[in-house]
């Protein structure tokens, strides 16, 4: 268990006068060093090794006065010598070091004064050993309390996936995979972020590796599943004769570690990733943008990719503020000095609940999680600030993971959500800790995330919460549009919307607004039976829920808005807030935009409706207070479109364009082109320009190969083209569609030509 700042302050004291006098390296350097860490609780031995040989920049062999190997490099001198000289000293030794094992802190000492660089970010502080009391959380590294800022953006992130993607292909490739590679890996994860954030014991994971497993990983796998399951034990379960390396680890509990799992297969280039893995400073990477990270190690292709698709904090920001989380901070300002409002708003903290139906790897859940102790932290601040006593900080935390509940119809992300609340909820405990100076951790695990696998538009949501229960709904639910629904996605949307008239028009996403308005409903229909017995969950009625989604602009316009808003304002629903069009984007490389908006809405009206203007999708919003917002997230009354066959003037109809239907074969990207022609000149004749929706938009080049008029025996001469022509034949006639398959008599022509 970590030691309290306050302990390490007394330590540290004391240790400055023991020290004092003291000015003899050669003799009496290794006993300080040792007394050093032990003023942080930790014991030097257990990470840190005196006169590490290695080879210097000159290529002469040296002695590094001591090693935290990847964390921490110590040249000590005698006093009075300099520390300049010390530092350059340390430096040469760099080249003689692997990569996974360079430092990021270089500490210089004369036994009178110490000056610590971070290498990562270029700074030096010095200070004299009777200061150390006052800058003991320059140390926060080695107490294992992080000094860092967690940035959802660090390439630190990307580094991390890279690796446990070169982790997971290996496995798999040794035929290792499915269901029990998954859960592997998230226990892996979880191992590699515990020892970097006080979890573990520092190093105690990557020396279990290094120390107890043979080189050519032969019985690392072994060692791994003898590590899971005594994780899943508490101590005075375990074997009594266990070696102490293992036995050094705690109890987690949570089911983490309850599965059994078939035992793996390593060799030594598994087991060196492993350790290159054990080498990154986890408590740098944030939960919040792991799990998407991680869950596209699942698909080589979509590593290439990698950080294109998982949702920026920024992002997430934005709904989740404007929800619920500025209403909360805008309460807590005018009641912060009120001690007994102050103490009930704390307890309705505890009451909220935070329901994401389509949570994937957790991002909207994480995030909100955070924000909430962030806010629950200036309660206790303000609490401490009004004379309230603390005389045990575990008994002030209300806030925990228990209040949130998500479904995710794949089993990776859902495991990776459940184990990202968890780890937020450790950093946010190491945040607690430092503010109050009381060490704070939930381990064993006993709260836990409600995160149910599962196909949210089968299940029965109030299975999940009760909706009588639920405070909140957020997320952002799968972007598809009609055409690009499967037959499973089809079927889902039936029993979801089959009841609403011409429902085949709705993108994928409306299928959770129509179970959400239900949900409300279902709610609703529970307060109203329950009226008149006092029941609530902290908000002073009868209970409620709000909602919120992102979602593809397109259900905010055309005939969508006709069918789907028809149906939620005839529910009874009210829009409370929107953010108008915006790009719903990343800074990670290869990043995806769309073009999103953000509804909240429900079943009770609000006097204060924003709309959240963009002058530019890229940009930032400014709110506008409005009297109404309708379907089409404008100012205006509750009016709907409905579709029509006839236009209202003298114009010429609006059709469908030509409909290739050709598996992709007939379509060439302007790189497509470049290289049929390079392989084929003779194609160049048969290509045409051809633009559809996105293009026409976004002013994309696409072309076509139109054959309409080729005759037989040119095409014959184009044996690149003919491939296609070939494809677009076998794509049509395994088509389950009777026209397309007709139309594979004919497959130098579009389906469709208008």
């Amino acid at each position: 268990m970590a030691l309290s700042w306050n302990e390490i302050k007394s330590r540290a004291t004391v240790f400055s006068k023991e020290w004092q006098d003291e000015s003899r390296e050669d003799a009496e350097a290794k006993s300080f060093w040792d007394a050093f860490f032990d003023v942080f609780g930790i014991t030097r031995r257990r990470i840190a090794s005196f006169e590490t040989p290695v080879k210097k920049s000159d290529g002469k062999g040296g002695f590094i006065d001591m090693l935290w190997r990847g964390q921490l490099l110590v040249e000590h001198k005698s006093r009075g010598k300099s520390l300049d000289r010390a530092f350059d000293q340390a430096l040469e030794y760099f080249p003689g070091l692997k990569e996974r094992d360079l430092p990021k802190f270089i500490l210089v000492s004369d036994f009178s004064k110490f000056r610590l660089y971070n290498l990562e970010t270029n700074e030096q502080v010095e200070f004299l050993l009777v200061d150390l009391y006052k800058n003991v959380k320059l140390f926060g590294f080695i107490a294992g309390y992080t000094t860092q800022i967690i940035k959802s953006q660090d390439p630190i992130n990307i580094k991390a996936a890279e690796s446990m993607g070169k982790l997971h292909d290996a496995l798999k490739a040794v035929g290792y995979n499915g269901h029990h590679l998954e859960v592997y890996l998230v226990r892996l994860l979880f191992c590699l972020f515990a020892e970097d954030t006080t979890i573990f014991e520092k190093r105690l994971f990557q020396d279990y590796i290094e120390t107890k497993t043979n080189t050519d990983g032969s019985d690392l796998a072994h060692h791994l599943n003898s590590l899971f399951y005594v994780l899943n034990q508490a101590p005075e379960k375990r074997l009594t004769n266990l070696d102490e390396s293992i036995a050094a680890f705690p109890y987690v509990n949570g089911n983490l570690f309850a599965e059994p799992l078939p035992p793996a297969q390593f060799d030594s280039k598994m087991r060196e990733v492993l350790l290159d893995l054990c080498a990154l400073d986890w408590s740098i990477i944030s939960p919040a943008i792991f799990g998407s990270l991680f869950q596209s190690i699942m698909d080589a292709e979509a590593r290439r990719n990698l950080g294109a698709h998982y949702t920026s904090e920024e992002n997430i920001l934005k709904l989740i503020k404007s929800l619920f989380l500025d209403a909360l901070w805008a309460e807590f300002e005018k009641l912060k000095s009120n001690k007994n409002r102050l103490l009930e708003f704390h307890v309705k903290l505890r009451g909220l609940t935070f329901f994401d139906p389509a949570c994937g790897c957790g991002n909207f859940l994480v995030i909100t999680y955070r924000e909430l102790r962030l806010l629950e932290l200036a309660v206790l601040r303000a609490g401490r600030a009004s004379g309230q006593q603390v005389l045990d900080i575990q008994t002030l935390i209300n806030v925990d993971v228990d209040q949130f509940y998500g479904i995710e119809i794949e089993d990776f992300p859902a495991q990776i959500a459940q184990v990202a609340l968890w780890l937020t909820d450790h950093q946010m405990n190491m945040k607690v800790s430092e503010e109050f100076g009381a060490y704070f951790a939930r381990i064993p695990l006993k709260a836990t995330p409600h995160i149910v696998c599962g196909n949210a538009l089968q299940l029965d949501w109030a299975e999940v919460l009760p909706a009588e229960k639920c405070s909140y709904i957020l997320g952002n639910p799968p972007f598809l549009g009609k055409s690009n629904q499967s037959s499973v996605q089809k079927v889902d949307m039936q029993l979801v919307c089959g009841d609403i008239k011409n429902a085949g028009l709705l993108d994928f996403v409306s299928a959770w607004y129509v179970k959400t308005a239900r949900y409300m409903d279902l709610c609703r229909s529970g307060a109203l039976a329950a009226k008149g017995s006092g029941a609530n969950r902290g908000e002073g009625a009868a209970p409620t829920i709000k909602a919120a989604f992102v979602s593809t602009n397109s259900i905010t316009q055309g005939e969508q808005v006709g069918v789907l808003s028809s149906w939620m304002l005839a529910q009874g629903v009210k829009i409370h807030f929107a953010h108008r069009t915006f790009s719903w984007s990343n800074e990670a490389r290869g990043k995806a935009a769309v073009h999103c908006v953000i509804i909240g809405f429900g079943l009770q009206d609000v006097a204060d409706k924003v709309i959240y203007e963009y002058d530019d999708i890229k940009g930032e919003p400014h709110a506008v207070k409005v009297f109404n917002i309708n379907p089409y997230l404008a100012d205006a009354p509750n009016l709907v479109m409905l579709p029509r066959t006839n236009p209202i003037c003298q114009v010429s109809p609006m059709v469908n364009g030509s409909k290739p239907t050709d598996g992709g074969n007939l379509i060439l990207s302007a790189q497509d082109m470049a290289d049929l022609i390079t392989k084929e000149p003779l194609a160049k004749e048969w290509i045409k320009s051809f633009a559809m929706g996105d293009e026409f938009i976004n002013g994309v080049a696409r072309y076509c190969l139109w054959l309409v008029d080729c005759p037989p025996q040119t095409l014959r001469s184009m044996p690149e083209v003919l491939k296609r022509v070939e494809a677009v034949k076998v794509m049509r006639l395994a088509s389950k569609d009777t026209t397309t398959r007709k139309d594979a008599s004919a497959p130098t022509l579009f389906q469709k030509i208008r």
